[in-house]
């Protein structure tokens, strides 16, 4: 990522996937169809605003797709602040797979699925730029020691995280997945750039303090 002139500061931003579906459940590959949450997804998004609200949050931007917007809702209903949106934080454009099983791209299209490219859809480096972008436009606005609560998908955060690291493409795998109502804390560092805190987070621990200089923010 290019970093912008901003102010120094200690902000946060808080990766959010959005909740369960049925096409959760059932495999199907999601992308930008916009399927909503069913009931657990409904309570996974409630339980999850309540433990982010202790972040003190300070703005929250959504995917417009109904299971990211929903999500966000539940925290906007505990937080009292807006949800703004934004078109480039919608999953990743998965062309013929949507709404398919695993196991039907598995047998339909095994090279697209060994390369991990949907036919008709979106590669990797568009989804990683686009939300990158997503997330950089966000912070424009925020305070230099604000929260930024991001609602998306689980791909499009994923991407677009590394993208935001300035990971090199060829490591983005190592990133692990996040779960339904999960989430990732990036915090900005005193010398610039930003840490990956936590990752696929479904709690609030307490902060150990320990020997590695990565503690005070080096």
């Amino acid at each position: 990522m290019t970093e912008r002139r901003r102010e120094p500061g200690k902000r946060t931003v808080v990766l959010w996937r959005h909740g369960q579906t049925t096409w959760n459940v059932e495999r199907r590959f999601q992308g930008r169809t916009d399927i909503p949450l069913d009931e657990t997804g409904v309570r996974q998004a409630e339980r999850a605003a309540r433990l982010l609200a202790a972040l003190r949050p300070t703005a929250i931007v959504s995917s417009p797709l109904q299971r990211a917007a929903r999500t966000a809702d539940a925290l906007a209903a505990v937080t009292g602040l807006p949800v703004r949106y934004d078109d480039d934080l919608v999953e990743r454009h998965g062309g013929a797979w949507e709404g398919l099983t695993a196991q039907e791209i598995r047998e339909r299209y095994p090279a697209e699925r060994a390369a991990w490219q949907p036919p008709g859809g979106e590669t990797s480096v568009q989804v990683a730029k686009r939300v990158c972008a997503a997330i950089d436009r966000a912070l424009d606005d925020l305070a230099p020691d604000g929260v930024l609560v991001v609602a998306s998908h689980g791909a499009a955060i994923r991407l677009g995280m590394a993208q935001f690291l300035g990971l090199p493409e060829d490591v983005w795998d190592r990133l692990g997945g996040l779960s339904n109502c999960c989430w990732s804390v990036l915090t900005e560092m005193r010398k610039g750039g930003w840490r990956l805190a936590e990752h696929n987070a479904g709690t609030l621990p307490e902060p150990v303090l320990s020997d590695d200089r990565t503690d005070n923010g080096a």
